[in-house]
């Protein structure tokens, strides 16, 4: 074990808080502390939305999306009878992975409400919710925008989206178990509910580190992860542009240090992540521990 990982876990067991576990890939060498006992797969909440972007990525590098194409030309035949604000038919995937939809924060949050409230068809209830503002303007983070992206990637790929995943992406960087919470119509939910285990958490961040290369093989274009990192689709770097990564509720973290070569996948249940990210950080630059 790394005297980097070990003294990171000896820190957190410092902390008010506990964690399931935590992988680091340094120069594509993998390993893992288990810190509490749990099922080997666990809810990566809102770090699923940077699985949901890779399938846009893969499907963008195939030539069927574009950042600036309409929501409504994709998904034009799902589209309500009636009811929908005309304001609509002005999005564009950009919007959706940049969360500004014109949706309200929090909008389609199953991991706080019943499933239920939604009704049996998440994008009617969606399409025809009142927008709060201009499409296009302000950003407003919801689950809503990521379950919208999911129903494009399954329209594009003509599968649902995690089995269009497990195809181009799970399969090949060898992920082992995986499920995805699912609307009532069978689509994955894109925002939240993707099940894995960090050591399949932190092999997308290895991919984005070495620009869409994983085993020596061509995953993702390059093209696709400058832009994603460029625009913040889904990651988000931080002030001093050392890092970027993706966060999810209870403690969820994906984090990729280019500079040190290294990745950072955090599971847990009420973990305060910013302060992990922040030993991590702090310790990982050149003469640092390795």
């Amino acid at each position: 074990m790394s005297q980097f990982l070990q003294n990171c876990v000896d820190h957190i067991k410092t902390q008010p808080f506990d964690i399931i576990r935590i992988t680091q890939i340094k120069d594509g060498v993998s390993e893992t502390i288990h810190s509490t006992e749990a099922n080997p797969c666990q809810n990566t909440y809102s770090v699923a939305k940077s699985f949901t972007m890779t399938a846009i990525g893969l499907l963008y590098d195939r030539g069927l999306v574009r950042p600036e194409d309409k929501v409504c030309g994709i998904l034009q035949e799902e589209l309500p009878v009636s009811g929908m604000d005309p304001r609509w038919h002005d999005v564009t995937v950009d919007m959706a992975l940049s969360h500004r939809l014109g949706l309200p924060v929090g909008f389609l949050d199953i991991d706080v409400n019943p499933s239920a409230k939604f009704g049996w068809d998440y994008l009617h209830y969606m399409l025809t919710y009142p927008l709060v503002y201009d499409p296009g303007t302000d950003y407003m983070y919801s689950d809503g925008a990521f379950y919208l992206l999911s129903r494009i990637a399954s329209k594009l790929a003509g599968m649902p989206m995690d089995t269009f995943l497990w195809k181009e992406l799970f399969f090949p960087l060898g992920f082992q178990e995986m499920a995805w919470s699912r609307c009532p119509m069978g689509y994955p939910m894109g925002a939240t509910g993707l099940y894995i285990g960090s050591e399949d958490m932190a092999k997308l961040g290895q991919l984005y580190l070495d620009k869409g290369m994983y085993a020596g093989k061509r995953i993702l274009s390059e093209e696709w992860v400058d832009l994603a990192l460029e625009r913040e689709y889904a990651f988000e770097w931080d002030a001093d542009h050392r890092s970027f990564a993706k966060g999810g509720m209870c403690g969820q973290r994906l984090m990729v240090i280019p500079e040190d070569r290294r990745v950072i996948a955090l599971q847990a249940y009420g973990a305060n992540s910013d302060v992990v990210a922040q030993w991590v950080l702090a310790h990982s630059h050149e003469g640092g521990i390795l």
